[in-house]
C-alpha cells in the first residue's frame, strides 16, 4: 500500500471522481478526511448523504475516513477542512482539489452570477482549502519538522484548450493551471510539491455534454470509468512522488500523458519602436513559423464558416 499511515483530504469526494480518490487513497492506507456538500450538477442544493455514504463504504473494507461538509470556497469553511483532518488523524500531508460544479452557457449569454459562481467554487476553492494546508506545512517546517507533502489540483482540457459554451469553466480550470506551477515555485522550500491532473472521465458534468463519448460500453475495458483516473492520484500523493513537481498530466482511461504548456515561441526584435504598420508583416511571419494551436474543444474546423 503505497499511502500507508498518510492523511488525505478529498475535496468532492461524494461522487465520480472525487469519491473513486477517497475510495483509492484507503484502499492503498491512507486515512481520508471525505469532504463534500452534496450539491446538486449546478452547485445548488447542499445533502451530506454521498459524503457520508463513502466513509461508510471505506469503513466497511476496514479503512478510517471522516466526513467534512465545508464549502471548499469559504475562507473559514476551507480552514475548517483542514482542521478536521488534523482533529482526526493528528496530521495532514495530501490535498486532492476535486470539488467543482459546471454552468454551461455560450459566452454572449453567460451571467454575472454564473460566471462567479463557476469560478468561485473551481479557482478560489482550490486556493483557499491549499493556502491554510500550506500555513500548516510553513508552520511545521519553522518548528524543525519535515513535511512530505502534495497538492493536486483538477484542471480539465478545457482549462488545457478552452471548451465551447464553458467560458468560465475553461477560465477557472486554466487559472488552476497557473496556480500550480506557483505553488510548486513557492512551496518546494516546506517539502511540499503541487501537480495538477487533467483527467477524462465519465462523471455528472460530462455524461451530459459528452453523452456519446462517455457512455459505458457493453464489455470491455470502460475506459471512461471514473476510478481509471485515481490510481495516477494515488501516486502522486504518495512518497513515491516526490521530486514530480510544477507539471500537469492528462489522465483517460489506461493512458497517461504531460501536457505541454505554454512556452516562449518566435520572436522578431527590430531593435527599435516599431511603426503600426510594419507589425502586419511581422506577426504574418511570426505565425508562419510558430505551431499551429490546438483547436478549442466543440469548436468548428477552420475554415468551416459559421455564424452567430
Amino acid at each position: 500500500m503505497i499511502c500507508e499511515g498518510r492523511v488525505v483530504v478529498v475535496t468532492g469526494a461524494g461522487r465520480g471522481i472525487g469519491r473513486a480518490h477517497a475510495l483509492e487513497f484507503a484502499r492503498q492506507g491512507a486515512d481520508v478526511v471525505v469532504n463534500d456538500i452534496g450539491v446538486a450538477l449546478d452547485g445548488q442544493g447542499p445533502s451530506g448523504t454521498p459524503a457520508e455514504e463513502v466513509a461508510e463504504e471505506i469503513r466497511a473494507f476496514g479503512g478510517r475516513a471522516v466526513v467534512d461538509a465545508h464549502d471548499v470556497a469559504d475562507w473559514e469553511g476551507s480552514r475548517q477542512i483542514v482542521q478536521c483532518a488534523l482533529d482526526a488523524f493528528g496530521r495532514l500531508d495530501v490535498v486532492v482539489n476535486n470539488a467543482g460544479f459546471v454552468r454551461d452557457r455560450m459566452f454572449v449569454n453567460a451571467s454575472e452570477d454564473e460566471w462567479d459562481a463557476v469560478v468561485r467554487v473551481h479557482l478560489k476553492g482550490h486556493f483557499c482549502v491549499a493556502r491554510w494546508a500550506a500555513a500548516y506545512w510553513r508552520d511545521r517546517t519553522k518548528a524543525g519538522k519535515r513535511n512530505d507533502a502534495r497538492i493536486v489540483n483538477t484542471s480539465s482540457g478545457a482549462g488545457l484548450m478552452g471548451s465551447v459554451g464553458q467560458a468560465a469553466y475553461s477560465a477557472a480550470k486554466g487559472g488552476i493551471l497557473s496556480l500550480t506551477l506557483v505553488q510548486a515555485a513557492e512551496l518546494g522550500r516546506y517539502g511540499v510539491t503541487a501537480n495538477a491532473i487533467a483527467p477524462s472521465a465519465r462523471t455528472r458534468m460530462t455524461e451530459e455534454v459528452f453523452a456519446e463519448t462517455m457512455k459505458a460500453p457493453e464489455g470491455g475495458f470502460d475506459a471512461m470509468a471514473p476510478d481509471n483516473v485515481s490510481p495516477f492520484v494515488v501516486w502522486l500523493g504518495s512518497p513515491d512522488s516526490a521530486g514530480v513537481t510544477g507539471r500537469v498530466f492528462e489522465v483517460e482511461g489506461g493512458k497517461i500523458g504531460v501536457a505541454d504548456g505554454w512556452q516562449h515561441g518566435p520572436t522578431v526584435d527590430k531593435g527599435a519602436r516599431w511603426d503600426p504598420a510594419e507589425i502586419g508583416q511581422a506577426v504574418r511571419s511570426l505565425l508562419a513559423s510558430a505551431p499551429e494551436p490546438v483547436p478549442v474543444y466543440g469548436a468548428a474546423p477552420v475554415g468551416a464558416g459559421g455564424g452567430a
